[in-house]
């Protein structure tokens, strides 16, 4: 995402980690939560009627609700740098922040100094967002169907004429990649109710676009996972992106939306390969 001026950073444990993307400048951003067990942080001033008119960084993370906190060193590190909402007692960065399900009973967990580690690992160059890294470290598949299959982080960048569209994600869906196998289901329900569940993400784009149009690309980065992951957006899933403009480049927010979709359908798709799903 270096060409939209992001830059990602990772920290990665053992079974667990945390990815953070950073802006060159406060950006414009909206977001979209579908799945119905979302752990988030600083969402709610994504929504268009929120006066926020732009975020220093996002973070995704492992740790469910327990992640969250890796959140403050990102904002420790950005108020260090002078990078946030000026205020009287000072800048206040924003960075809304997306956790997913990867617990698994050791209790490590990204925490504050990871998400700073993080921060870190960004300024000094760009990392792969593919792979079992950062917040794709713990991710996981399958689970619909009573496997664990391996995942991680998912990415895609496209280009028409000056227009990029770029997408990230870690993948940790209840589901998998692929259509839906409908002779594995009963009435009955799924083999497990609950899991390591949850895909969040992020879609940015050079287009100059406005809150609401940026609203319109998260509802499109969900579009472009529901085409590639079945099922999608279940009750055990907390399924949730940020689409931020940087607004350097005239397009169609129309015309970004559908790339933002293809983004997003073709970097799970490319994971797939990978992991064999």
């Amino acid at each position: 995402m270096l060409e939209l001026g992001v830059r990602a950073g990772h920290w990665t444990g053992e079974r667990t980690g945390c990815t953070v993307l950073l802006f060159a400048e406060p950006t414009l951003a909206s977001g979209e939560v579908r799945g119905g067990a979302p752990a988030s942080r600083e969402i709610e001033l994504l929504d268009p009627v929120r006066s926020n008119a732009g975020i220093d960084a996002v973070l995704l993370t492992g740790g469910s609700a327990f992640g969250l906190a890796a959140a403050d060193g990102v904002v420790r590190w950005l108020a260090e740098r002078g990078r946030g909402v000026a205020t009287p007692g000072g800048p206040v960065p924003i960075v809304p922040t997306l956790g997913l399900y990867d617990l698994d009973g050791s209790g490590i967990v990204p925490q504050a100094a990871q998400g700073y580690a993080a921060c870190e690992d960004a300024e000094s160059g760009e990392a792969a967002l593919t792979g079992p890294v950062g917040a794709g470290r713990g991710a996981t598949v399958g689970q619909w169907r009573g496997v664990t299959l391996p995942s991680g982080l998912a990415s895609a960048t496209l280009r028409l004429g000056e227009l990029v569209v770029s997408a990230v994600a870690a993948v940790n869906a209840f589901g998998e990649p692929g259509p839906l196998d409908r002779s594995l289901l009963t009435p009955e329900g799924f083999p497990v109710g609950f899991g390591r569940n949850t895909t969040i993400g992020l879609v940015a784009t050079n287009a100059r676009l406005d809150k609401v149009e940026c609203h319109l690309l998260a509802q499109g980065a969900h579009d472009g996972l529901a085409r590639a992951i079945s099922p999608v957006h279940t009750r055990m899933d907390g399924d949730a992106f940020v689409a931020a403009a940087t607004g350097r480049v005239e397009a169609s927010p129309d015309v970004v939306r559908a790339l933002v979709v293809e983004a997003v359908a073709e970097a799970i798709g490319t994971m797939r390969l990978a992991c064999g799903a």
